[in-house]
């Protein structure tokens, strides 16, 4: 296979040449009357468009990942393999995903039952066939109940070994270099940034659930793009003594699996962050590079005093992560710069806990986020503090005075309502179809209290 013209569907060799490189996979898909794959929002939130993606880990291991179809650009495919659900069955026999979700009576219309499907395979390969595995797919009619059981079912099937089992056992090399029309896809980072220089119009691109909305829905973003997400370099997580560095392309998913108790902050947010099939996409870089100010890891990042490595033609540079965020989707980093990695420091003796307010309890984009950390002496008193937040303000912020007040202060009930009427004054956020300001502002200081409440009674 020329991983330069062709990517891997349902294990057969299929040509790009041609493609428009911005088009989503589901839009490609249902041209060439692959209608198995269903569009349903065209947003990633509802998953009836799942596909499985094969992906390779730096221990040459291969994995399937559920991942949203309708966010994937074509220009980001070659040299990849997808599995969709026409690709399942092995002639009239269904595969083991499919039959359960028959037999426990799991589909009514059948419109969003393929990207179940899906998600399910990709829970039988990769161990996870609790709720977690299906909370990217929303069904509007059938009810969970029977999905659920068909789940339960395929977890409880001793291990076959199938094709899909064989295909993830069978050694691959890493993704080579390639490019689509105007989609590149460079390997390391010294090529990035070259194909910067030559193409300062395009613009950086990572796991696309942000910039893929907008292409799933035709909107011009850029005249090209630098993909990331295949730069080894920027996959990589190493765990220091005091810090832990975490490449900017690696997935939230491997953040959330890997690292799950080094930074309790992480540990209370990834969950409720967004559906699986986003996770397995989504990255620290995009979130930052996007600068949205509801993003919901900004926060844990103030909080944790983080520092963004960027690199550019003129080398490697280190910015706190408090003072990066400039104005509304504006930031430090230059434009001929990629985001690279994200050191963390250990959070250690910290008190901390971050809180997700939207209108679902996952897979929504928030209201209001909010990290604290806090330290106390054995007095109560306050050593260190950061109360951090998303959605009240034209970037991620940190409430400074409210810090203020509370740092070198004995931590009583007293302190705990000023500091909360501080908060509501402390932010003007705007109003929209979520809430309004007015509510923002009593959330700021009323996830103060609880914090307090729950983690520093």
């Amino acid at each position: 296979m020329n991983p330069n013209n062709q990517f891997l569907l349902n294990g057969r060799a299929v040509d790009l040449i041609g493609a428009d490189p911005t088009e989503s996979l589901l839009r490609w898909l249902k041209a060439r009357h692959w209608s198995g794959t269903k569009e349903g929002c065209g947003d990633g939130d509802c998953g009836a468009c799942t596909v499985a993606m094969v992906e390779t880990d730096a221990a040459g291991r291969s994995h399937y990942r559920a991942v949203n179809s309708c966010l994937l650009p074509m220009g980001a495919l070659p040299g990849r393999e997808i599995v969709t659900v026409e690709g399942l069955a092995d002639g009239e026999r269904l595969h083991p995903a499919q039959q359960l979700l028959v037999d426990s009576a799991g589909s009514q219309c059948g419109y969003c039952t393929p990207g179940f499907v899906m998600s399910l395979f990709v829970g039988s390969h990769d161990g996870d066939l609790s709720d977690h595995c299906i909370e990217g797919n929303l069904c509007r009619c059938t009810g969970y109940r029977p999905i659920r059981e068909a789940a339960q079912r395929l977890a409880a099937l001793p291990v076959i070994a199938d094709p899909f089992t064989a295909a993830m056992a069978a050694p691959r090399r890493a993704l080579a270099p390639a490019s689509l029309g105007g989609f590149h896809n460079p390997t390391t980072v010294a090529d990035a940034v070259a194909l910067k220089q030559q193409h300062p119009e395009a613009t950086w691109i990572a796991g696309a659930t942000d910039l893929g909305v907008n292409l799933s829905r035709g909107q011009s973003v850029a005249p090209g793009f630098i993909a990331l997400d295949r730069i080894a370099e920027l996959l990589v997580i190493e765990v220091g003594d005091d810090a832990v560095h975490i490449g900017a392309s690696v997935p939230l998913t491997r953040i959330e699996q890997e690292l799950a108790g080094a930074f309790p902050l992480l540990d209370d947010m990834l969950p409720g962050f967004a559906a699986k099939q986003v996770k397995n996409r989504a990255t620290f870089g995009g979130s930052l590079g996007s600068a949205s100010p509801i993003g919901d890891l900004a926060p844990v990042l103030l909080a944790l005093d983080a520092i963004v490595q960027l690199r550019g033609p003129k080398g490697l540079r280190s910015l706190s992560i408090d003072g990066y965020f400039l104005d509304y989707r504006k930031t430090q980093r230059a434009p001929d710069e990629l985001i690279v990695a994200v050191t963390l420091p250990k959070p250690n003796s910290l008190v901390t806990a971050s809180y997700k307010i939207a209108k679902r309890q996952t897979d929504d984009i928030s209201i209001v986020a909010a990290s604290f950390a806090i330290q106390l002496d054995a007095q109560r008193r306050v050593q260190h503090v950061r109360l951090a937040y998303g959605g009240i303000a034209a970037i991620p912020r940190r409430a400074l005075r409210s810090e203020a007040l509370l740092l070198g202060q004995i931590l009583g009930d007293a302190l705990v309502e000023h500091v909360r009427a501080n908060l509501v004054e402390e932010f003007t956020p705007l109003s929209d179809h979520r809430a309004d300001a007015d509510y923002r502002r009593a959330l700021a200081g009323n996830l103060f209290v609880k914090f307090v409440a729950e983690k520093l009674a």
